[in-house]
């Protein structure tokens, strides 16, 4: 019963905030149409329940449900262009909440830097911070932790805008009112890019803080201290890629657990003594990075108990010193139940009788299930897109291949249905490039949508992804249009030899430097390939250094002098001083607005390609950035994506 009533109240979301959903609609509508529900939390006690979804206009709103009443207590809307972004239970009656402003499929949703607190029914909301609360103040904050013997206060950290060398200043707040009282600053400058975490025992004292730090090439700093009326120290100081300890949590008031790779190659599990300094491995996994698996206890992440990783499979490390079978056993359920998906816990009760799972992966889009503790009993509640269906999801799998180095690649494959060979291929790289991974738990709408129209797509983890180790990583710097380039090719061939496609059929098409990388393959490989597509993609190396918000801070240059080649070696990894190499027609597709990868990359291959009077095919999209977050907008770019691989490889 419990269970019938929050499918029916979760229905009653769909009918409040999203128009109704035709039974029969084209594939490129259900793939564009964003996610209806982003989260799900239930609230301490177990009698409410906090979602956010997003209505036909892509606007963010919270909604609570009381589930002894069957009722929608409150929706929560933002002003103008901001949609909720993140929301917590602060304790039963009340909640936090983040805003945002989303600007495009590539791009994370930009924080406003308010906190603003309300009741569950909606009453009694303050905008704690920023321009907007009462006290008017120019900064950006953000919630550090709960203090569970205060439920009506929080840890925060507060940055000025408008500080030239802004620091993190700590504060307890009334989450009824906003008054702040000051816990003193942590002497650790806060750039953008520094990506400034700060860490608190459990009893909320903030003993631990980590971020980068331009001024020394972008080195890893760790200051901490061994109670509040202690000095800031600096603990540790390393190169992020040369080996660094990044926090998890305080497991006691000395010792830190984390991800660490100072003496593995690959991210372990391991603890640091801030006192002594003495540095721990729990648990590593030789080929793969490890990310943490807690358990919940009191309604709250606790205790690091396994890693979590993936390579050719999706498996988990049990920490060896952790007694706590109950845990283990129910981790190793839900990874047996849901093999190579990624499984989070939402929230849970204060008594951990109920709670809320997501549960995700490139082959079922994100659902969302309430699991009773004591019954062993799980029931899914609602889907973030219930209107695509598993069963008509092209099936994506993880495959391993060689190199030309022989070292062994991991990447996915996504065939269409019923299909297995001599299938027309879209090598499709992810961009970033380092640190990112094409992950199965990933569902891709790109690949969906290609894959549904009959194409085969290989998505390769070339070397300088993430995921499998600091070697790895590191082994793409400076090679953007060289190795990295050639590992996907390797696996290109790799699929041609075991007959899935046809070597005569085959075109690239990437975003961001998934878009570099779609005209540096056509460049370096000129007979491979029949076309390409590059989305907001790069293709000067050296407009880096001049246009776009990458090269607008000092971390951001450290970036670009770490991964990118030099002098004539930059040249001749650039697309547009390379153009005369290309044999095959291209489609550059981009945002106006975009700020990460700028309009002038685009205009610059194109006008090298009229030069030549080479054969090109062109969307400039006003009002889109770094990807396309319109609906319409993404529906048109699929469609003439389509239409161009059509013409030049067929279905």
């Amino acid at each position: 019963m419990y269970f019938s009533r929050l499918f029916f109240l979760l229905i009653l979301i769909c009918s409040f905030n999203v128009s109704a959903v035709k039974v029969e609609q084209s594939v490129l509508s259900a793939y564009a149409k964003h996610s209806q529900f982003i989260d799900i939390k239930i609230s301490p006690s177990g009698d409410y329940i906090a979602s956010t979804s997003r209505n036909d206009e892509g606007v963010i709103s919270l909604t609570v449900l009381d589930l002894n009443k069957n009722e929608i207590i409150s929706v929560t809307r933002g002003k103008g262009n901001e949609s909720v972004s993140t929301f917590t239970w602060l304790n039963e009656e009340r909640l936090l909440l983040t805003m945002a402003r989303e600007v495009g499929s590539f791009e994370l949703p930009r924080p406003t830097g308010e906190l603003i607190a309300m009741d569950a029914n909606g009453k009694r909301k303050v905008i704690l911070t920023g321009p907007r609360s009462k006290t008017g103040d120019i900064r950006f904050s953000s919630i550090i932790d709960i203090l569970p013997t205060e439920p009506d206060q929080v840890l925060i950290y507060s940055v000025e805008w408008t500080a030239s060398e802004p620091y993190l200043d700590l504060y307890r707040m009334k989450v009824t009112t906003g008054r702040k009282r000051s816990l003193g600053r942590v002497p650790m400058r806060v750039y953008k890019g520094s990506g400034v975490a700060v860490y608190t025992n459990k009893t909320g004292e903030p003993l631990a803080a980590q971020g980068i730090d331009p001024n020394r090439g972008n080195k890893a700093v760790l200051m901490a201290r061994l109670s509040v009326d202690d000095d800031w120290k600096v603990i540790l100081e390393t190169n992020q890629y040369e080996g660094s300890f990044t926090p998890l949590k305080f497991i006691d008031n000395e010792t830190l657990i984390g991800l660490s790779d100072l003496e593995t190659d690959t991210q372990s599990i391991a603890t640091l003594n801030i006192r002594t300094k003495k540095h721990t491995v729990l648990a590593s996994h030789n080929e793969a990075d490890l990310t943490p698996v807690f358990s919940v206890k009191t309604g709250q992440a606790d205790e690091i108990v396994a890693g979590a990783y993936e390579y050719d499979e999706v498996g988990i490390v049990f920490l060896d010193d952790v007694d706590d079978p109950a845990n283990q056993a129910l981790i190793k359920s839900l990874m047996g139940t849901f093999k190579n998906q990624n499984v989070r816990v939402t929230s849970s009760t204060y008594d951990n009788k109920t709670m809320i799972l997501s549960v995700s992966s490139a082959n079922t889009p994100q659902k969302f299930y309430v699991y009773d503790n004591e019954k062993r009993k799980l029931s899914v509640l609602t889907a973030s897109k219930p209107w695509l269906k598993s069963s008509l999801v092209p099936k994506t799998q993880i495959i391993t291949y060689k190199n030309r180095d022989g070292d062994l690649l991991t990447g996915l494959l996504t065939l269409p249905k019923d299909k297995s060979t001599n299938l027309p291929l879209i090598l499709l790289p992810h961009g970033g490039p380092h640190g990112v991974q094409d992950s199965i738990a990933n569902l891709n709408s790109d690949v969906k949508v290609l894959s549904s129209h009959g194409y085969a797509v290989f998505q390769p983890n070339y070397r300088g992804s993430g995921g499998y180790g600091r070697s790895f990583l590191t082994s793409g710097f400076k090679n953007w249009g060289t190795s990295m380039i050639d590992d996907m090719t390797d696996g290109t061939r790799t699929l041609i030899k075991q007959g899935i496609v046809d070597k005569t059929r085959m075109c690239v098409y990437g975003g961001s430097y998934g878009g570099y990388a779609a005209l540096q393959s056509v460049i370096r490989e000129p007979e491979l390939y029949k076309c390409t597509i590059g989305f907001v993609g790069v293709y000067d190396l050296d407009l880096m250094y001049t246009e776009g918000d990458i090269k607008e801070n000092e971390s951001g240059t450290n970036y670009l002098d770490t991964v990118l080649p030099t002098g004539n070696a930059r040249i001749a990894q650039s697309p547009v001083h390379n153009v005369d190499k290309i044999k095959v027609p291209v489609f550059i597709i981009q945002g106006e607005e975009d700020v990460r990868v700028p309009k002038e990359h685009a205009f610059k291959l194109r006008d090298e390609l009229k030069k030549r009077n080479m054969p090109f095919e062109w969307m400039m999209k006003s009002g889109e950035g770094h990807g396309f977050y319109k609906p319409e907008n993404n529906i048109e770019r699929w469609t003439e994506m389509l239409d161009f691989l059509d013409k030049h490889i067929g279905k």
